[in-house]
């Protein structure tokens, strides 16, 4: 009698530990990214946000046409450029198509960020229209302006982006190479200002529209004392020129605080995001 009870105690102990492990196991790990990909992925507020930008982006554009000194290009457009034909600029990743399904399998999978199994993503070919990316870049190829894609997916990975955004209905470029990727040529790294230059010296741009500071200025991999004062110089641009996307989920905002060095660990990136926070004292006792 008594072997039994401690047989009958010991299955259910048994069975206590084993449900309590099965829920632990099913516990979503803390992520950082989570609330900023639920957001970009399923909230109406990141929706309207993304159509109100491209909804400004028509009207600017039609001011551009109208203004021949106009340029969203000041520090690599040159010379008597009032007579080139008009382009735009626009960012790939956050700005046009919605990648959140990689960020969802991040989250999932307790993973970061590799080339590996980003290039495995855009070989999937499964990125989404951001509302109201088509249509704008469809608006501006009507008015005859060139839409170029100047993107930091890397050089390998353009057969499947072509692909993708042309399943989308983004325009193609037609006979000009519209393009430019990450590494397409050596000189073109990650900061972008040398593949504007290539566009500026053919076309009058008009619009620049993206989703991190670095679409804009190359100065966008510094701390945050010197993004900030490289934001404040370029202030005559926000809103006209220049249009942003918002992007809560990655960018360099999230890697300035420990000042882009990916060598470190996971814990010393939170704590350096932490350690820049600013906070209210709490209520008085």
């Amino acid at each position: 009698m008594i072997a039994r009870t401690f047989l009958l105690l010991g299955a259910v102990v048994g069975a206590i530990l084993s449900s309590g492990m099965a829920r632990a196991q099913d516990a979503s790990p803390p992520n950082d990214m989570l609330l900023a990909t639920l957001w970009t992925q399923g909230s109406v507020e990141y929706k309207g946000n993304a159509l109100t930008v491209f909804a400004l982006a028509r009207i600017r554009l039609d001011e551009a046409l109208a203004d021949k000194s106009w340029t969203a290009a000041p520090v690599e457009q040159k010379g008597d450029y009032q007579a080139l034909p008009p382009a735009v600029i626009l960012d790939v990743d956050e700005t046009l198509i919605d990648n959140s399904r990689y960020q969802v399998w991040m989250l999932k999978n307790n993973q970061t960020f590799s080339t590996k199994t980003w290039n495995q993503f855009c070989a999937a070919q499964v990125s989404t229209a951001i509302p109201g990316a088509v249509e704008f870049t469809k608006y501006a190829d009507s008015k005859g302006v060139k839409v170029f894609y100047i993107t930091n997916r890397g050089v390998e990975t353009e057969k499947d982006t072509r692909e993708n955004m042309a399943k989308l209905g983004f325009p193609m470029g037609g006979n000009v190479n519209t393009f430019l990727m990450q590494n397409g040529k050596p000189e073109w790294g990650s900061a972008k200002g040398t593949r504007r230059a290539v566009i500026t010296k053919d076309y009058r741009v008009l619009l620049n529209i993206g989703d991190n500071f670095g679409d804009f200025d190359d100065r966008y991999r510094t701390g945050d004392a010197e993004r900030l004062k490289a934001f404040d110089s370029d202030m005559a641009y926000w809103g006209r020129q220049w249009l942003m996307i918002a992007n809560p989920t990655y960018g360099s905002f999230d890697t300035a605080p420990y000042g882009h060095d990916f060598k470190k660990s996971r814990e010393e990136q939170r704590k350096a995001k932490w350690d820049v926070l600013e906070t209210w004292a709490g209520p008085t006792p």
